[in-house]
This record gives C-alpha cells, structure tokens and sequence, in this order.
C-alpha cells in the first residue's frame, strides 16, 4: 500500500478505536446546528453520520473522475448540499455502533479502490466547483483521509473533555 492507503487504514483504524468510548456514553445531545455550519460545533452523533456518508459518496465521485472526459470531469458537492445536510440530519439519530459499521464499510471499500488504482488513473483530473482542478489522488486525500484525520481528532477532543466533565476514561 502507498502512503494514502496507510493513511487511510490508520484513520480507520483510529475510528475502530474509539468505538467503545463513543458507544458507552451513549445517548449523546443532538447538535442544533448540523448544515452548513462549521463541523467543529458538531457532537460525536453528526461527525459518525457525515463520516459515514461521505466516504461512499467520494467513492463515487472517483469513479465520475475516471469515467468521465475530456479532462478535467465536474465532480463532488460543497458543504451546503442539500442531500448532504439531510442525511445528517436523518443518520445522526442511529445508533452509535450502526455508523461505525457503515465508516468501516465505506472506508474499507475506499482502500480497495484506491489499490486497485494505477497510477495513471491516480492522475486523472477533476473540477471540483470551489476547489478547481484535483487529480482522483487528490480527492481521495482532501475529501476522505485528511477529514477522516480531522474526525478522528474532533472524537477524540470530544471523548477527552467528556471524560474530564464526566470523571471516567476514554478507553
């Protein structure tokens, strides 16, 4: 696996990770604000639904890269898509562990793809609408590994201060 790859199967496996603090201290409050607001505000309820919807969805958006042409494809979404917003809004009221099976999911379909990817195809350019042109190995590390990362932090953040309000640990 390359770099990317290892990336992504740490932050998965730092999710994997926190599964077992995250779902003890269920129920979590429900975030008022889980649009297009920054996702800093957002509790371990929001981050798992947006988690686990966003990975399958740039899958997707990798495959429009690679079919489509001529170079660069239109592809992806902005933080205010509709669709985006409303599966949030619906996942977030799942149980815990149920977006922990769909990140690890998506997130293991994620690896597949990317190594099964040449290099070439690494290579093949999108126009994303706000970040302009990104090669699918740019999409891949913008849109999942570094958010992921990002996630697996705000969890952690999130877990740590829970503990020190709460007296007990996070493991």
């Amino acid at each position: 696996m390359d770099e990317l790859g290892d990336r992504l199967e740490a932050g998965r496996g730092a999710l994997a990770g926190l599964r077992g603090a995250v779902e003890r201290r269920e129920p979590w409050p429900l975030s008022r604000a889980y649009g297009a607001e920054p996702e800093s505000d957002w509790g371990p309820k929001e981050v798992l639904a947006h988690v686990g919807e966003m990975a399958p969805y740039w899958l997707s958006q990798v495959e429009v890269v690679l079919a489509g042409s001529p170079e660069p494809v239109p592809f992806g979404r902005v933080a205010t898509d509709p669709e985006r917003i409303d599966r949030i809004g619906r996942d977030r009221n799942l149980p815990a562990g149920e977006l922990f099976d769909r990140i690890d999911a998506g997130l293991a379909a994620m690896g597949v793809r990317l190594a099964e990817l040449e290099p070439a195809e690494k290579a093949r350019r999108g126009l994303h609408s706000r970040l302009g042109e990104m090669t699918v190995e740019g999409l891949v590390e913008r849109f999942v590994v570094a958010h992921v990362e990002e996630h697996v932090r705000q969890l952690e953040e999130v877990l740590a201060a829970r503990a020190g309000t709460a007296g007990d640990a996070t493991g």
